[in-house]
């Protein structure tokens, strides 16, 4: 008979009801600061490079988002998205009992985080849904517009992206009030967890329970100089003029209410943006016909950002404790009021009335600044929730800006003087806008993709008018590239060259197109080296395509990628293993007049660690990176893991594709063969580094017993010895078992980074969406 055990019993049981952990006391648990990053804000953190992986992804590596989104009837998604704009729901009711207004904001402030300087921001992956841009002050209650959204996405499911119903939906909304839009494409793939690594500016907001406009909006870091200043200057790659804002500040920079000022800032803001000056205006204008602001209640009795929200909250912030909290007492930037007198239209009125009448400063019931008509005669808008009653019209700094300004100003004449030219510049702006982190037109998905090809944003490129050349030519080219007498080197070097202008987070640059001939790429200093090299390859492709008759032709972009897969296979088969590098024909070569010179510009890069390039003036510039951080980012952008990183450029390094051809770094004396020497050497417990400079930047490899120096190096080779995860990754390759691998590995990584940009290949990358 089993005897019963009393584990309630303190006597022989001393632990009985007590903490499981073996103390009274739970301090913390799995992710709970402080972390790595408290403890050690200086390290570089690797880890950042897996972020967003499949490993966050419930729909897994095989679903297919181009093939579910095509199964979509398009024409009742839109009426289902168009009968929701013109209803009303008690929790969160309409303004003038339509939706658009409030959607068209939602879908503007999630593209409108995009920034020229290094791609990212921008709709593509829905990232207003995560902090920190869902709980900017400048997106306050974008929460509630997607909640109200959330009945069509559950209806339409993972075939619908959070990411493209945004922009849809601002889309429709722009349709029922009046502007025909220039067209929609989708395609855009939502991220999966929040974006821990983006940097959005060095203001650091101690938010804690304080959500007042003052402490969530600053800009004191970010700038040189004062507004106005000959030397006044945004940090970048920052397009925002404040911390926590979009765009600007519409009480003006500083809050001061000066309208030139204001101006100045939009300037520098939309610049970054990547628009023109008539493009600005058009979007602000645009924008502006349309809907009303809020600002019923002072800032400071607001409540948290979705962020810091209760759970109760249930995802939502910014709970207003006054009235209803919403509709009529709704508080959102703390400017109160209509633009034109019919909020829900697209027209004319609002350059009409800002040109019009003159206007004074005011204060809203929140007390912010803003701008009202002098004329006690002008116009009225109706309020957006009662009947009947009528308010004066509003302007902010940000709008008498475009009236002040003498550039802006003559834009909004012309718009003055031409409606149908207003409704297709902004037409065409908002397109670009909520379209240009997208990349080229084939990831665009659905039946209103614009097919023009003069958007020269979209970096367009001529259609393929030939055939392809198959196995049979294409090992005709290799020989012919062997018989050039180039060198391994300056075959890799080139070849990488043109491909790792690519940046995943805007779909731009890569090899296709072969812009690495062209200016303004083929004059940058870190290209330079590849000049003789594209000559030489000219003549190889002017002998192949002249003397065919059979229709197959080479292209120069084709063309500079195969010579990198010739000097790659060479350089294995001299290590010992014979592999083949894989090339995929395609790519076609691109006009001068089809390169935007000033925007191929930002794509020029400060630091390139794979290459060893530092530019001259890095040292003098202002800066809080070091040129490793700026590896990673560059890493980053070619959507590299950190084993790729790693044997990308051991490889890269074995080969010397340096970008001036020095040994820096080159820590092996057989170049040009894919050996692992890089990382034995940069192992070599008898091996020190030492300083070869006063700021770190150089380095001398010696012998520790003799201090015989071997090998030079730079931060950007070092960084994969001294850095805990990337050394266990040279740990990998550096062994006697190490060389396969890394020969497998390196290829399988040069040609990823080959193919980051063909996405006229179906299916090639997992989150490269293909139109069918």
């Amino acid at each position: 008979m089993s005897e019963t055990i009393d584990k309630t019993d303190t006597t022989t049981f001393p632990m009985a009801g007590k903490c499981p952990f073996g103390g009274d006391r739970i301090g913390g648990a799995h992710g709970n600061r402080p972390t790595l990053e408290n403890w050690y804000p200086h390290r570089l953190r690797v880890e950042v490079l897996h972020q967003n992986g499949l490993a966050a992804d419930p729909l897994g590596p095989d679903f297919d988002y181009a093939a579910e989104f095509a199964k979509i009837d398009f024409e009742a998604l839109k009426r289902d998205i168009k009968q929701f704009l013109t209803s009303s729901v008690d929790w969160w009711p309409s303004d003038y009992g339509n939706y658009g207004p409030q959607m068209i904001r939602m879908a503007w402030h999630s593209a409108g985080t995009y920034r020229i300087a290094d791609g990212r921001g921008g709709a593509g992956t829905g990232m207003q849904r995560f902090a920190p841009i869902s709980s900017w002050w400048d997106n306050g209650n974008t929460d509630k517009s997607r909640r109200l959204l959330q009945p069509i996405k559950h209806k339409y499911g993972n075939a619908l992206s959070w990411a493209d119903l945004m922009v849809l939906t601002g889309n429709c909304a722009l349709e029922i009030m009046g502007l025909p839009t220039y067209g929609f494409g989708g395609g855009r793939l939502d991220a999966w967890e929040a974006d821990n690594a983006t940097y959005w500016g060095p203001e650091v907001v101690e938010m804690g329970s304080v959500s007042s406009f003052d402490d969530m909006v600053n800009r004191d870091k970010r700038w040189r100089g004062k507004n106005g200043d000959a030397d006044y200057d945004l940090e970048n790659p920052l397009a925002a003029s404040h911390q926590a804002l979009i765009y600007v500040n519409p009480e003006g920079p500083y809050a001061n209410g000066d309208p030139q000022g204001s101006a100045n800032d939009i300037r520098v803001t939309f610049t970054r943006m990547a628009m023109n000056d008539e493009e600005t205006v058009a979007l602000i204008a645009g924008g502006h016909a349309f809907g009303k602001s809020h600002g019923m209640t002072p800032a400071k009795e607001i409540g948290p950002p979705p962020e810091m929200a209760p759970m109760e909250a249930m995802g939502l912030g910014w709970h207003n404790p006054k009235g209803s909290g919403s509709g009529k007492d709704t508080m959102t930037n703390g400017i109160e009021g209509s633009w034109t007198p019919d909020p829900t239209k697209w027209d004319n009125a609002y350059l009409e009335n800002l040109f019009k009448f003159e206007w004074e400063q005011t204060k809203s019931p929140a007390g912010a600044l803003q701008w009202t008509p002098k004329d006690p005669n002008a116009p009225k808008t109706p309020d957006a929730h009662v009947a009947g009653q009528m308010h004066p019209l509003m302007m902010m700094t940000s709008d008498i800006a475009l009236k002040v300004d003498p550039e802006y100003r003559k834009v909004c004449e012309k718009f003055l003087n031409d409606f149908d030219a207003f409704t297709q510049a902004f037409s065409k702006a908002w397109y670009k806008l909520t379209h240009r982190d997208m990349g080229p037109k084939h990831r665009y998905l659905g039946p209103e993709v614009v097919i023009e090809d003069g958007l020269l944003w979209q970096d367009p490129l001529p259609e393929r008018d030939y055939d392809l050349v198959g196995e049979a030519e294409i090992a005709v080219l290799k020989q012919a590239i062997a018989g050039t007498g180039l060198s391994v080197s300056d075959l890799a070097f080139t070849a990488f060259s043109a491909a790792s202008t690519y940046r995943d987070s805007d779909k731009r640059g890569g090899a296709n197109g072969g812009r690495l001939a062209l200016a303004p790429q083929k004059d940058w200093a870190v290209n330079r080296r590849a000049a003789p090299v594209i000559e030489a390859l000219r003549n190889v492709m002017s002998t192949f395509n002249g003397g065919r008759s059979d229709g197959k032709k080479i292209s120069l972009a084709d063309l500079i990628v195969l010579g990198g897969c010739v000097a790659v296979e060479k350089a294995a088969r001299d290590a010992g293993v014979d592999t083949p590098v894989p090339f995929t024909p395609g790519r076609v070569d691109t006009t001068q007049a089809l390169t935007d010179l000033e925007m191929f510009e930002w794509l020029k890069p400060v630091v390139d660690g794979f290459r060893n390039y530092v530019d001259d003036g890095f040292g003098q510039m202002t800066r809080s990176v070091s040129p490793e951080e700026m590896f990673l980012d560059k890493a980053n952008l070619l959507t590299l893991t950190a084993p790729e990183w790693t044997v990308l450029t051991g490889g890269l390094r074995a080969l010397n594709a340096n970008h001036d051809g020095s040994n820096r770094g080159v820590l092996t004396d057989r170049i040009g063969v894919l050996t692992t020497d890089f990382f034995r050497n940069l192992t070599d417990v008898d091996l020190v580094w030492e300083k070869a400079d006063a700021d770190g930047m150089t380095f001398a490899l010696k012998d520790r017993a003799s201090g015989q120096t071997k090998f030079e190096a730079t931060r950007s080779d070092l960084v994969f010895g001294s850095n805990a995860q990337l050394r266990s990754i040279a740990d990998a390759y550096a062994g006697s078992d190490g060389q396969r691998r890394f020969v497998a590995d390196f290829v399988k990584a040069w040609d990823k980074v080959m193919m980051l940009d063909r996405f006229d290949v179906k299916g090639h990358k997992r989150y490269a969406p293909m139109a069918a």
